[in-house]
């Protein structure tokens, strides 16, 4: 069989058939260390009636189908690990409905998070998900994102209300809806919303909206260690303050971040914090706020409510990834993710800082601690098996012990292929009826085979 033949038969334009070997190559591999595997193909679908009929053929000759949105995704999601078809979602990136007295918009997966709020700017609403990255709706849907704003809004699963899905077989079924809640039946929205495209291929995806917030408010706190930024930050989220966002930085990161984006700010441990809602509200939580960082060993703090540097500063934490990964030339980086209780969030933030120093290792950990969600990012050489074992085995103990305080090994990144051994140690039981589902929905394996399991 010629596979791209066969393609260009179903697909009927051959600049949307591709077998270039640069293609191919950037279809293969991650923004993270894991170990590139090229498809035989990469295909560019415009309809889902295309990906019907390319479901169909893959289930037909046992041939994987791997979604590829805008190529974010930290652990290996779209890396075809047994070959088989790319499916580039660029090209589905219409947005098909906007409906802002229903506070709902309806898209196709390769819309990018950024270039929705631009449309929904004028109504006056936003989509509140924001991993950093400019990722795809579809890549945000797959792997549960959830971000800088989860805190107050929740993750992704939080605001998908419907989906349209094309199964294994290229059967097409629609999840969901457009009401706000329902209680028909099995919740099959959200357990396609996470699934990794392991289950089904998204075609259709209908989002909550919400009202952008009449005042905003930012704030830079500074501490003497990260253990006691994470102790304030548990304790402003327990005094019900309107807290938009709140992120943690260590110094290491703001000392990349400083190099990288020629800012000047303090490297030492940081809370980035913004208040959102209406201005009483907004000036009541700063006032309290302040009245609580006294008490906490705060070093100093610095408001900005100028919306153009207030962007800045925001800027500043989402390119950290990319400051950490310029400060290390050559490597390239686990940027590992891990979600405990906040009654356990300091003390998870001095044991990752406490292992990563044991091992010498040059890793920055930040995150979004307002729902307990943090990262270790470790610069790691690719051709250094040595350098993988130290690195494996840190990214190890730092999971382990959030699992211990009864956290989660993900909580947004998803498990891909570099977190399957963490899901056995943690939902062990919980795996056959996983996999049960999965062969039900899938029974050849053709759906982004290696993930998960």
């Amino acid at each position: 069989m010629n596979l791209y033949e066969e393609l260009l038969a179903i697909i009927g334009d051959h600049e949307r058939v591709s077998i270039n070997e640069t293609i191919l190559e950037q279809h293969g591999k991650g923004e993270a260390y894991h170990k590139p595997s090229s498809p035989d193909a990469v295909v560019f679908p415009r309809t889902k009636e295309e990906i019907s009929k390319l479901a169909q053929f893959a289930s037909e000759h046992g041939i994987p189908l791997v979604p590829y949105g805008a190529g974010t995704s930290l652990e290996g999601h779209i890396i075809p690990a047994e070959g088989g078809i790319s499916l580039n979602f660029q090209l589905m990136n219409q947005i098909l409905s906007i409906r802002p007295e229903d506070l709902q918009v309806t898209v196709q997966p390769g819309v990018t998070r950024n270039q929705l709020n631009q449309a929904l700017k004028k109504y006056g609403l936003f989509f509140p998900t924001d991993p950093g990255a400019d990722a795809s709706i579809g890549g945000m849907a797959a792997t549960n994102a959830s971000g800088t704003n989860s805190v107050k809004y929740g993750v992704m699963r939080d605001q998908v209300l419907g989906l349209e899905v094309v199964l294994a077989d290229g059967s097409i079924i629609h999840p969901g809806g457009k009401s706000f809640k329902s209680s028909a039946g099995y919740n099959l929205t959200g357990l396609f919303v996470g699934s990794e495209g392991t289950l089904g291929i998204f075609t259709e995806i209908t989002l909550k909206l919400r009202g952008i917030p009449e005042v905003t408010s930012a704030v830079k706190a500074v501490f003497p260690s990260i253990e006691a930024a994470g102790i304030a930050a548990a304790i402003l989220l327990n005094a019900g303050l309107a807290i938009g966002k709140i992120e943690l930085v260590d110094e290491k990161t703001i000392q990349a971040v400083n190099k990288f984006k020629s800012t000047d700010y303090r490297e030492e441990p940081t809370l980035f914090l913004e208040f959102s809602g209406n201005e009483p509200e907004v000036t009541y939580s700063v006032e309290m706020m302040q009245e609580i960082l006294k008490e906490e060993e705060c070093i100093s703090f610095e408001f900005e409510n100028d919306s153009l540097k207030r962007a800045q500063l925001w800027e500043a934490r989402h390119h950290a990834a990319f400051a950490i990964q310029a400060a290390n030339p050559g490597k390239l980086l686990m940027f590992t993710d891990v979600c405990v209780p906040l009654s356990e969030l300091a003390g998870a933030l001095r044991q990752t800082r406490e292992v990563i120093e044991k091992y010498s290792l040059e890793g920055a950990v930040l995150g979004h601690v307002g729902d307990g969600n943090y990262h270790a990012c470790l610069p790691i050489d690719p051709n250094s098996e040595e350098e993988l074992e130290v690195v494996e085995e840190v990214h190890h103990q730092i999971v382990s012990y959030a699992l211990s305080k009864g956290g989660t090994c993900t909580g947004e990144h998803g498990i891909g292929i570099g977190k399957k051994a963490f899901l056995q140690e943690e939902h062990g039981d919980l795996i056959p009826i996983m996999e049960m589902i999965k062969n039900n929905l899938d029974p050849k394996n053709i759906l982004n085979p290696g993930k998960i399991f």
